[in-house]
């Protein structure tokens, strides 16, 4: 990974981000709320999420479907009936905040510069249409982003193939055009197998987690990627 970024990405033509955890802070629900869940907040966040994600791994495997915004809201009761000393009266509240999350405000920062220097963005995410039009909404990142797209069309979620090239259809670009930006190494690992050159969102600083298949570059939070874009 020698020279420069845009030497690496010199003809790149869009960039495409995860939205869960990369644009938006899956912690920010409980944050939002931390006095009140109390002591086993960090766990309620880290069960929520984890189980979350596995619901949409499990179900793909098993050729099923349920949007995301239902695995969510399941997801959260497997993580309350896990953390006893939570009021699971707060449930509703978590839920309004997880469809509002905050955005880094670096994603603010790097959407906006990315825009200003002529580069296409888009979303492409797990979470159904509803709960990424909330999301995007409240962040106030929409003019930023030329295109939102869910997998409800195609009711699969990722790592599968069918997901990224929904990034194909709707911009007609190859996969080596594509700047795909994710702090999901999963994601990262499934976008790279696909033909993507995915940028991994280190934030929390974690060891490699494919090293079969990685990723063009690795960056501490999103201003790492203004060097990639065109000049």
């Amino acid at each position: 990974m020698n020279g420069s970024l845009f030497d690496v990405v010199q003809d790149a033509k869009m960039f495409v981000f995860d939205a869960y955890g990369t644009l938006f802070d899956v912690g920010a629900a409980i944050a939002r709320h931390r006095e009140k869940v109390g002591p086993e907040a960090d766990r309620l966040s880290d069960i929520w999420r984890t189980k979350q994600l596995e619901y949409s791994w499990t179900l793909t495997l098993a050729g099923r479907f349920v949007d995301f915004w239902t695995l969510t809201e399941q997801a959260l009761d497997v993580a309350l009936g896990s953390c006893p000393s939570v009021d699971r009266g707060l449930r509703g509240d978590l839920l309004d905040a997880y469809r509002t999350l905050d955005a880094y405000p670096d994603a603010r920062v790097a959407l906006r510069a990315l825009k200003a220097k002529g580069a296409r963005t888009a979303i492409l995410s797990n979470g159904s249409e509803k709960m990424l039009a909330d999301a995007v909404a409240a962040a106030g990142i929409g003019g930023d982003l030329d295109a939102v797209l869910s997998v409800d069309p195609i009711k699969l979620f990722k790592p599968r193939p069918e997901v990224y090239r929904l990034v194909l259809e709707k911009f007609s670009v190859a996969p080596g055009e594509v700047i795909f930006v994710s702090s999901n190494g999963w994601d990262v690992m499934g976008a790279r197998a696909f033909g993507f050159r995915p940028v991994w969102v280190n934030r929390a600083k974690k060891p490699a987690e494919y090293p079969d298949v990685t990723p063009i570059r690795v960056i501490d939070d999103l201003s790492g990627l203004l060097d990639l874009a065109p000049s």
